[in-house]
Parts: structure tokens; C-alpha cells; sequence
């Protein structure tokens, strides 16, 4: 049987993860991309969305965890929509969870800090 990725770029949120204070009071955009690898047993030949994953419902996912409680790292962040995509969805067989962080408090000039998680390993 077929199997296929699903790879949504750049959901944006705007969110208060960090570990500075000023982090949790400013906020900031954070950006997602989710790689998912999916196992949909017959629905693509039966052209059915029963055994597939609601792009919408993963994005509704993925919105709730980034915009809800504060994380420190944005990798616990990335760990914790992986794992929640994977529970939500039995036809994911990998998530790979990448975060950018644009504005993260370095001492310098970069475009973003960005984390990749991938579950199950």
C-alpha cells in the first residue's frame, strides 16, 4: 500500500515561549513546519478522507500547543506537537516538527533560531 508525506510550511503563530522574562510579556511569531509521514492503509484508493489526516484538524493541532501554555525551550515545544500529531492521528507513522524562532536573544545579527524534533526517533 501507498504511503505519502503531508508537509505544512511556515503556520504562523504568535506565541510567549522563552526563557526571558521578556520573552513571556513581548511575545513574538514563531513559524512551523510539520513533515508528516503517513500510512493511510486504503483511503487513497478509495479516494476517502476516513484513514487520512485532516490538514485542517492538524493545523488546529499544532495552533492549540504553540499558542497555549508557556514553554522554555522550543524544542519541548516542537517534542510536544510531534507526540500530539502522532496520539491525534494512527495513520502517522513520523512527525517531524521544526520551529523557528525569529526573534530569539542572541548577542548578535541571524535570521532565526530554528529546532528540528523528530517522533517517534
Amino acid at each position: 500500500m501507498p504511503r505519502y508525506t503531508i508537509h505544512m510550511k511556515n503556520c504562523a503563530f504568535f506565541a510567549r515561549h522563552g526563557v526571558l522574562d521578556e520573552e513571556e510579556r513581548l511575545g513574538q511569531r514563531f513559524y512551523v513546519d510539520a513533515l508528516l509521514e503517513v500510512d493511510p492503509g486504503h483511503a487513497l484508493e478509495e479516494d476517502s478522507i476516513a484513514g487520512t489526516v485532516d490538514y485542517g484538524v492538524a493545523f488546529s493541532e499544532i495552533e492549540k500547543i504553540i499558542t497555549g501554555k508557556r514553554r522554555f525551550l522550543i524544542e519541548a515545544l516542537a517534542l510536544e506537537v510531534a507526540k500530539t500529531l502522532c496520539a491525534r492521528f494512527e495513520e502517522i507513522t513520523r512527525a517531524q516538527i521544526t520551529i523557528r524562532k525569529p526573534n530569539a536573544p542572541v548577542p548578535g545579527v541571524l535570521d532565526h533560531v530554528e529546532v528540528t524534533v523528530v517522533w517517534p526517533q
